[in-house]
């Protein structure tokens, strides 16, 4: 067997996604207990006790999701499409909201209101390789001294000019979205271990700063750790975070189960808003607290750094060590219940 560093994982032939590779522990670790590494982060001068982000979708992340990230040291990142950006600049019960998302059309009078909050700005856009994102992010960056995330791209080939259009940070994936159908749609896309690799070669080529955002295609810890090992600064959620009780929307019970609804950002649901980005429509199942969902992925997270002999966040990032996975190999290390 192969042991694959991310250079020669970067320069493999096919598409790889998160299924397709493993980490793989080469050294006797120092780690005596998965209680001792630390998952402490700093991303866009935030100290995150997780590198964890929440997407900016209606169905994932309103004002009580953020809030509720911020006291488990994470980030929320806002949704544009409810009532929660209105209620959030009445002034309403935004206490803990440390970052919001907003559109190409999001008039630069509510981008100041915003900014007076002490706010990071996403630019909330399916495609980042477009000059009228980079033309709002400089327009934002030339007027305000605030924080910028845009998004999404699949290829570093562009990193530059959007570092120097002021973006602090890139969300990577295209059409790795669980509910995402952009590639279906549009033929666009590659597998998200291959981009996060991209992108981050040309940053490191370029000597560029802005950060990535590991955007989709995250489906359990483990695979937040192989993002943080791909070289990604933090990852953000949307599928994993759907169903819990702090996402917006009610409870449904449907046939003794509860659900709640999660959608991408151009469902029918989305759509009646006038927004146009590709996505389905589905039911979750109802998973209580997002705080058990945050305190899962922080003990395999930790797990895996002590499999990887890894005491901080910085080591793992630092990790070179993957295997590529035969379909049976992926198979094969599934539960068998």
């Amino acid at each position: 067997m192969k042991i694959y560093s991310k250079k020669e994982l970067n320069e493999y032939t096919q598409s790889l996604t998160y299924d397709d590779i493993s980490l793989i522990p080469t050294q006797v670790s120092r780690v005596k207990s998965r209680k001792d590494p630390s998952t402490q982060t700093t991303f866009l001068g935030l100290k995150l006790q997780l590198p964890i982000l929440s997407s900016p979708m209606d169905t994932v992340t309103g004002l009580e999701m953020a809030k509720e990230l911020t006291r488990l040291g994470c980030l929320g990142i806002l949704n544009r499409f409810d009532s929660s950006l209105e209620i959030l600049l009445q002034g309403k019960n935004g206490k803990g909201v440390r970052a919001v998302s907003i559109g190409l059309s999001t008039d630069m009078k509510i981008v100041e209101q915003l900014v007076e909050k002490n706010l990071i700005i996403c630019i909330d856009t399916a495609n980042a390789n477009n000059k009228e994102v980079l033309k709002k992010c400089e327009q934002i960056k030339k007027k305000f001294d605030t924080k910028i995330i845009i998004g999404n791209i699949a290829h570093g080939g562009t990193l530059q000019q959007m570092e120097a259009a002021g973006a602090d940070a890139v969300r990577v994936g295209i059409g790795s979205g669980s509910v995402c159908t952009t590639s279906i749609q549009t033929g666009i896309g590659i597998g998200q271990v291959s981009s996060l690799l991209n992108v981050y070669f040309h940053r490191e080529a370029k000597k560029l700063k802005v950060k990535i955002i590991a955007d989709g295609g995250i489906k359990s810890p483990g695979d937040v750790a192989k993002a943080i090992a791909l070289g990604a600064d933090v990852v953000m959620l949307g599928r994993m975070l759907s169903g819990t009780r702090e996402t917006p929307g009610e409870v449904i019970k449907y046939k003794g189960q509860l659900w709640k609804k999660y959608r991408g950002s151009a469902s029918f649901g989305v759509k009646m808003r006038n927004e146009f980005i590709e996505g389905e429509e589905t039911m979750v199942a109802y998973k209580g607290a997002v705080q058990n969902v945050i305190d899962a992925i922080s003990d395999g997270l930790r797990s895996s750094m002590s499999y990887m002999n890894c005491f901080d966040i910085n080591e793992l990032r630092n990790a070179d060590t993957f295997a590529v996975l035969s379909n049976s190999s992926y198979i094969e290390r599934l539960p068998k219940i």
